[in-house]
């Protein structure tokens, strides 16, 4: 194991190298990055490398071949397998045209940095273009010739968060000499002003459901793609947490991937300057904007259990989401090993499961091994079942019921000793199929 993680080190400097070659100021190398690593950092903006002549000829090609398959067997029950293998192999290369590198304008490059580690497949991956806080540029103040920063100041005042405060009345001031020409209105009566319109933006939009969408999906993709907050009226936030607890396989899980390839898509599509969004969204069908907004406010969800920040009720709406959506977390790609649960609970609970899926017989037959060797067998016998524990069930979903083929056993019968599991919790073996077990009230 130490040579192997010798050789993945070796690799990870060597592609560090030259990946720092480009210019980036900063490089991270790591086996492997927890969760949501890149929460907080902004992701630059770059253009795909044009093709060049030859290479637009050639994607064409493929391109053509592609279609005139597809039209020559349309309607077929199945394809021969050349045929098959064939359409195969246009996609990778058509697909590999469409992910060509991404150039960056080079005076970003120098503020910004790349993240390289290897995936659960051993590919490496390399993920570039990210941009820390400290590292932005700063941000001029904005002059009006209008209004200036004391009134956006008495505006923010007078609502701070979602409790309303009351701003004193200032003495009335005498009205400015009448002076020939325009002169600026003052900073007092700029704020009534734009109070009163802020009110009458409040009620326009109130009666315009499809607006309000738009203008909230605005504002959240704003702080999603572009992290600028105060390009929109709104004062809406979102918050992508990142995880305190990383579990083993999350960052290189299905869903994990689902949502990198999907925002990834989505960030494709955001045009690369943030003055440029609301013109973009609004030249959006519905359906696309919807697809928009449920991907970004799915980012904000947290339903992460925590010692230290209990929060009763946002679970238990966490579990009418789960509802909702009827979530599935097997189908969504998680069933139990040694390293995500098997390998870290008592043996009562493995024998639990077992005995859940497989019948009380499968698990009578494994109950004398000990620890490491059960959490193997029991990995193995419940692949494939769907089954999970109770943290990660639906409420209102079946769990998975023993095979047709496992014969149950009846109550087991014993002198009501309990077994010592080794270097564990005791095993009560007298315990009757189909009751509940006494390690799930723990």
């Amino acid at each position: 194991m130490a040579l192997v993680d010798q050789m993945v080190a070796v690799k990870l400097n060597e592609e560090a190298e030259q990946i720092a070659a480009e210019g980036w100021k900063w490089i991270e190398v790591a086996p492997d990055f927890p969760y949501g690593h890149t929460f907080g950092l902004r992701q630059l903006r770059g253009e795909p490398a044009p093709l060049t002549d030859e290479e637009k000829a050639a994607r064409d090609a493929l391109q053509a071949e592609h279609d005139h398959l597809l039209e020559e067997y349309d309607g077929a029950d199945e394809l021969p397998n050349e045929v098959d293998e064939r359409l195969g192999e246009l996609e990778t290369a058509l697909e590999a045209f469409n992910s060509r590198p991404v150039a960056f304008d080079p005076s970003e490059i120098a503020r910004a940095g790349a993240f390289i580690s290897i995936t659960q497949d051993g590919i490496l991956r390399v993920e570039r273009g990210y941009v820390r806080p400290e590292d932005e540029l700063p941000v001029e103040a904005e002059t009006d010739p209008i209004q200036s920063d004391e009134a956006t100041a008495a505006m923010a005042a007078a609502y701070e968060g979602d409790e309303v405060v009351t701003v004193e009345a200032e003495p009335p001031q005498p009205e400015p000499a009448e002076e020939d020409g325009l002169t600026p209105i003052s900073d007092r009566l700029m704020a009534e002003l734009t109070a009163h319109r802020t009110l009458g933006l409040r009620q326009a939009l109130g009666q315009r459901p499809d607006i309000a969408f738009l203008t909230a999906l605005h504002a959240l993709t704003l702080k999603v793609f572009y992290h600028y907050g105060s390009d929109s009226c709104l004062e809406l936030d979102l918050k992508s947490v990142s995880f305190g607890t990383q579990a083993p396989g999350l960052n290189d899980s299905a869903s994990a991937e689902a949502i990198r390839i999907r925002h990834e898509d989505w960030a494709k599509a955001m045009p690369k300057d943030s003055d440029d969004l609301w013109d973009t969204l609004q030249a959006w069908d519905t359906d696309r904007r919807s697809g928009l907004f449920a991907h970004v406010v799915s980012l904000s969800v947290n339903a992460v259990h925590e010692s230290w920040n209990r929060r009763p009720r946002a679970l238990a709406h966490a579990d009418q989401l789960a509802q909702t959506v009827d979530l599935d977390m097997a189908a969504a790609g998680w069933q139990p090993t040694v390293d995500n649960f098997l390998g870290r609970v008592t043996k009562a609970r493995i024998l639990q499961a077992v005995a859940e899926t497989r019948g009380q017989r499968a698990a009578d037959r494994i109950e004398h091994l000990k620890k490491g060797d059960m959490s193997n067998e029991a990995e193995a016998l419940l692949a494939g079942t769907g089954w999970l524990p109770e943290p990660l069930r639906t409420p209102g979903r079946s769990q998975a019921e023993p095979g047709a083929d496992t014969i149950i056993d009846e109550t087991v019968e014993t002198d009501g000793e309990t077994a010592q599991g080794e270097g564990d919790d005791l095993v009560d073996t007298d315990q009757a199929e189909g009751e509940p077990h006494p390690a799930a009230a723990e």
